[in-house]
């Protein structure tokens, strides 16, 4: 029976490097604190975000996943604020040097509605210090 285990364990580990792949990193992303700055940057809260609306929010990247849309390479974020997650997505791009889960930025552009979910397509952005304080 051990030699059906080792080779499920080797799959196991082929699987997961694969899916890796599609990943920005393979790490979770640290616990996210409620951000108590957003007046103080300008910022709105993503709760209080609607559709259409111009907006500038902060938060942290929960996720960063490269997709494809219409056989364009996309990177897709999540950024969360303590109040809810918006979908940040820029088209036409592999990577980011900075925009990885755990990140503090600030992000700005028009909101799109997309499924039910908030969406920031090539949106401005200004990354922020490491919050080191959070993990």
């Amino acid at each position: 029976m051990s030699g059906g285990d080792d080779s499920d364990k080797r799959q196991s580990g082929r699987i997961r490097r694969f899916l890796g792949r599609f990943s920005a990193t393979g790490e979770a992303a640290p616990p996210v604190r409620v951000q108590e700055d957003t007046a103080v940057r300008g910022c709105t809260r993503i709760c209080d975000c609607g559709d259409r609306q111009v907006v500038k929010v902060t938060g942290t990247l929960r996720t960063v996943t490269l997709r494809a849309r219409a056989g364009v390479p996309a990177l897709e974020a999540e950024l969360f604020d303590g109040s809810d997650s918006l979908d940040v997505v820029w088209l036409g791009r592999r990577a980011i040097g900075g925009v990885e889960p755990g990140r503090n930025l600030i992000v700005s552009g028009r909101i799109a509605m997309n499924r039910g979910r908030r969406v920031l397509f090539n949106p401005k952005y200004e990354l922020r210090p490491w919050d080191r304080s959070s993990g």
